[in-house]
Parts: C-alpha cells; structure tokens; sequence
C-alpha cells in the first residue's frame, strides 16, 4: 500500500467471494420487475483541474479532498452511470450494482431517476481527476471504492437479459464473470442472454501518486470465453503495442477468435466490428464535440440496446455510432440522446 491508501499497481485477481453483507436495493427497478440491461461496476465522481478550488491533502491515507463540499464540483462519472443512463434513454428498463460512500449514496436516486440500484456502502468512492490535452487524457485515482462481489447482484436481477460488466479500477474480481457464464446455476442468468465487458478497468494500474498507467490484461485469455461480447476502444491497447496500430489491430484479431463478436472504436474514425473471423468498418457521424468523456461508454451500452432488440451486430455497430456522435456535443450525460432523436438523426 501507499500513501493513498490505493494499491500501487492493480490488486491481486483472487477469486470471488459472495459479500457477507445483505444486498441493499437502494431504489428498485419501476415495477419491481427484473431490469432489461444490468451493469455492475462503480459509480465515480470524476473532477476536472479547473474545477477543483480546494487543496488535495497529501499527508492523508485516502488523499481525500479537505476543503469543504460546496467547494468542490465534480461529475457523476463511471461506465455504469454512462452506460445505464444510455440503455435507459433509449428505452429499456436498468439497472446499477455498485459500491460508494454513503454520502454519494444518497444522491444517487437524484442523479439516476428511474434506474434500478443495487448498493453497498464502502469508506470511499472511486474518484478521478481527469484532462485532456489534443485529444489525450492524463488521469489520477484518488479513492478507490470496495471492490465488488457475486453476492453484491440480487438474486432476481441475475435474470436480465443484457449484462454489461464495466470495470473502472480493477473492482470487479475475475471470478465474477465465470459465476455469470454458469448457465447451469438456476439463479443465474438464462441461456440466450448477452454477457458483455467493456475492459477499460481491468488495463489499468496506478502508481503512488494515484496517476493512472495502462497495464496488461493478464487475465484476458480466462476471461473472454466467458464473454458474447467485448467493446473497447482501439487506443485502449496502443501501449501493448508501442503505439503501432498494426500491433494493436493484431492483438484485437487474437482476441476476436476467442470472443464471439468484439467491437473496438476508433474515435472520429467510427469503429470496427470482429466477427468470425471477419472484419467490418463502420464510419464515425459527424459531430460538434464538446465532451469526449464516456462515449466509449455510450457506445457499448448503444450497441448492446439494438444487438438485444434486433440481433444484427452490424447495424448495431451503426446504431451506436449514431448515439456516440450525438452524447459528445454535450458536457457529461446531457447528450445522451433518446430513440427518437437517434432515429431522427440516422435520416439524415
């Protein structure tokens, strides 16, 4: 451990071990019902340099902001908050399985009205302080949130038919995916649904003074078998690679034989689905950016709305390019669009 409090590097995989606590459902799927799209990870608050006008106390054990609240702005952030929002607009019934403290707890039902939420209360939430400069992103972690457990899903939820892991900080433990693959636990998720990552969480590693550095996948060929879908973005991969995108492109092929479709999104150059050993490009939509954070994230959830809706990847590739271009003209979730606007958009 350092200083932070955070490990230095990514914390050991091990196995997963059902929570010893009671799972709370903080604000129920409408209906009571079994939601349509569930994804698990943590939530974040992400703050941006501008915004931070108190001091980061150095000398802590969680370097936890000091200076009152109200003095600090921060976002909702998170591939679940992106990815949830996304599935919702567009009109499918959600919900979250996190982990954060109480305080951001409370807010949550403010923040993502009508989305199922599933809790546990942790000493921290995981917090990042990101910026961008020509289109890169230079990010610290803060505080890391509990890590997240099989036992955190309640039990009725296991039925969803769309699954989305999306991993921020290494918290979701690599023995959680295989509990959802087993088909032939009763509990668990039924056969002809759709298990999908995005593994942006699990290529990250942090130093001592929390700035985030990509790491490998080290799990990746356990992993991805379980998996009917993997969606990343190309550059995610670039540092495997020495920033040669032949490299990156061969390792997405690798991986793309042991995955039945893998969607990897290239920015403004659209994105590139793999599927039986084919390869399909999609163009971008044009669009006015204003912020760049979570589309990937859009994408993913965008992507898997249609694939479950309609059954055809490719156009769910398109669809979901459509969704992204739109939520980036936007700052933070406000450009997530809903299914009319898509289909409006798509005409043009």
């Amino acid at each position: 451990m350092t200083e932070t409090g955070l490990a230095e590097t990514m914390p050991p995989p091990g196995d997963d071990v059902v929570s010893a606590r009671p799972v709370s459902i903080l604000q129920p799927v409408p209906g009571n019902n079994a939601p349509d799209f569930l994804t698990i990870g943590h939530v974040t608050r992400d703050i941006h340099p501008e915004d931070v006008t108190c001091s980061i106390n150095r000398h802590s054990t969680d370097k936890s902001i000091t200076s009152p609240p109200e003095r600090v702005l921060y976002s909702l952030g998170g591939t679940v908050t992106f990815a949830a929002l996304t599935a919702s607009r567009l009109g499918l019934k959600v919900a979250i399985v996190t982990c954060a403290d109480t305080q951001l707890l409370a807010e949550l039902p403010s923040h993502l009205p009508g989305i199922g939420l599933a809790v546990r209360p942790s000493p921290a939430t995981t917090t990042f302080v990101n910026s961008y400069h020509e289109g890169f992103r230079t990010q610290y972690l803060r505080a890391r949130a509990d890590p997240l457990q099989f036992g955190d899903i309640p039990e009725t939820w296991l039925s969803a038919p769309i699954v989305l892991l999306g991993p921020v900080a290494q918290e979701i433990p690599s023995g959680l995916p295989g509990r959802l693959a087993d088909k032939s636990a009763p509990t668990n998720h039924r056969s002809g649904t759709i298990l999908a990552a995005t593994p942006q969480g699990w290529l990250r590693r942090w130093d001592a003074d929390g700035r985030i550095w990509p790491t490998p996948w080290d799990r990746a060929e356990e992993m991805l078998p379980l998996l009917d879908v993997l969606i990343l973005s190309h550059d995610d991969l670039l540092p495997f690679a020495a920033d040669n995108r032949g490299e990156a492109d061969a390792i997405l092929a690798d991986w793309s034989h042991k995955v039945p479709l893998l969607v990897a999104t290239d920015g403004r150059h659209g994105a590139t689905l793999f599927q039986d050993g084919a390869t399909e490009r999609f163009p971008a939509y044009s669009a006015n950016e204003v912020d760049p954070t979570g589309a990937g994230d859009v994408f993913a959830a965008a992507f898997l709305v249609h694939l479950y809706r309609h059954g055809d990847p490719g156009e769910a590739v398109d669809f979901a390019n459509c969704v992204a271009a739109c939520s980036i003209e936007y700052v933070g979730t406000e450009g997530i669009p809903t299914l009319e606007v898509v289909r409006e958009r798509m005409k043009k």
